[in-house]
């Protein structure tokens, strides 16, 4: 969307977007980007974002400290009971306490000012992050204090993802600038397994959570120093307000209720739940190959690469158009390298369709916009949190699922069959957003169908 130049409007009144339009014509808060920028959208545009450079870095740091967290509270508690099931426990709770943050918190996003809220989920975390480190700390209390950085989570994505669409304003730049948090997101799961490796090699586990917490404050100091000041997109003061957890819950069935934006957060939670199933079968199936820790990394890597080099290429070389000609293809795509597993391949023909699933991540792009347009202003942070703690929830019920099909069934069939259940539930989700391609949300509530129309065409 062309945005003007020039100074902008603290705050943002949502507008109808009309025929011409590429997207919801409100203003970014402070300093969004000029017009120049939106019309050269590519990752050095978004980058040219003086508040986006502090976002960017804060990220990678809290995503860094979250990896290395989860593996030195697993070596650790391993080391404290001798338990398998203990040492796996930490890392299934670094996903299922998603959906109580995401639905019982989520108006935190729009109910506060968006700084306060990022900085305080990272001061928040830090605290709990360093509990870890107290000594003689119960096992229970550290698998609590990992369910807490959790629970918060959801609602910390949700508020940056919000924030992105000030800060970047809501057209390409903000597409581009969700492309950037997510490779993040990949690539911390590389360097992180790797640092944490290396730190625990010449480190105790509590040294490594220490720093952990110190990533989290360094987080949050970068948010506090780097970014604007916004009041809070939900305009209702004191009594209006009711109690957070009414409406965390009243705006998760106001989204859940609108056709189109149920559509649309079953197209981002789908995909993942069934590309993860394959990746949470990993350790056993290199077991089955007999190729030792060496080539179980290689595996655990494949689809994180593949991840990045389809977010960086589609990114950097496609235009609007073709990305968002691409979410539906992809999307499919995703599901799709999982039925190779049918032929139990070898270790390099596993990578290779570990890779291959990766790429699929690029259907992101147009579900990111078409999302982001079918929102109410007032609930975009909300609809955020909800998106991010639905997609991690649905992903650790399907490696908790898929675990349990390996106990029953081989893994050339659990694998697989990932693959075709997939093909199946992606396919219905998208006849249903295309079906809901008409109309989207304006000021006030009122519906529109010109945006979702242009986007149809295109």
């Amino acid at each position: 969307m062309p945005l003007p130049s020039g100074p902008v409007p603290t705050g943002r009144t949502p507008a109808c977007p009309d025929e011409g339009a590429d997207a919801r014509t409100d203003l970014p808060a402070g300093p969004g980007p000029s017009a120049d920028q939106e019309r050269s959208a590519g990752y050095r545009a978004v980058f040219a974002v003086p508040e986006f450079r502090f976002v960017f870095a804060a990220h990678l740091l809290s995503s860094l400290g979250v990896v290395v967290c989860e593996i030195a509270l697993s070596v650790l508690v391993f080391t404290l009971t001798d338990s398998p099931l203990l040492s796996a426990l930490t890392f299934a709770l670094g996903l299922l306490p998603y959906v109580v943050g995401g639905t019982l918190l989520s108006a935190v996003a729009d109910r506060y000012p968006a700084r306060r809220v990022l900085v305080g989920c990272d001061v928040l975390c830090a605290l709990a992050a360093a509990g870890m480190v107290l000594p003689g700390t119960p096992v229970a209390v550290l698998l609590v204090l990992r369910c807490v950085i959790a629970a918060i989570a959801p609602v910390f994505a949700g508020t940056r993802g919000a924030t992105l669409g000030e800060i970047l304003g809501e057209g390409e730049l903000f597409v581009l600038g969700r492309s950037v948090i997510r490779i993040v997101n990949q690539s911390a799961q590389l360097a992180g397994f790797a640092a944490g490796g290396l730190l625990l090699a010449v480190a105790s586990p509590g040294a490594v959570l220490a720093i952990t917490a110190a990533t989290f404050a360094g987080s949050a100091l970068l948010l506090r120093l780097g970014t604007v000041a916004r009041p809070a997109r939900d305009g209702a003061r004191g009594a209006e307000r009711g109690a957070l957890l009414g409406a965390s819950l009243g705006g998760v069935r106001r989204l859940l209720a609108d056709r189109r934006v149920r559509a649309l957060l079953l197209l981002s939670w789908l995909p993942p739940a069934f590309v993860v199933i394959p990746e949470a079968l990993l350790i056993p199936y290199s077991d089955l190959l007999g190729v030792g820790p060496a080539g179980m990394g290689l595996l655990m890597c494949g689809m994180p690469i593949g991840a990045v080099v389809a977010e960086t290429l589609v990114g950097s070389f496609l235009g609007p158009r073709a990305r968002a000609r691409l979410t539906f293809p992809m999307g499919v795509f995703a599901v799709l390298p999982s039925l190779g597993f049918a032929a139990r391949p070898s270790l390099g023909w596993a990578v290779l369709l570990l890779v291959l699933t990766g790429t699929g991540i690029s259907y992101n792009f147009g579900v990111d916009r078409w999302f982001v347009a079918a929102v109410p202003e007032e609930l975009l942070g909300q609809a955020m949190t909800v998106m991010q703690a639905g997609r991690m929830t649905v992903m650790g019920l399907a490696m908790g699922l898929a675990g349990v099909a390996a106990e029953f069934a081989p893994l050339r069939v659990v694998m697989p069959a990932a693959g075709v259940v997939g093909v199946v539930c992606v396919v219905a989700v998208m006849v249903e957003v295309r079906r809901t391609a008409y109309g989207g949300w304006c000021a006030g509530g009122a519906r529109t169908g010109s945006y979702d129309r242009k986007l149809r065409q295109g």
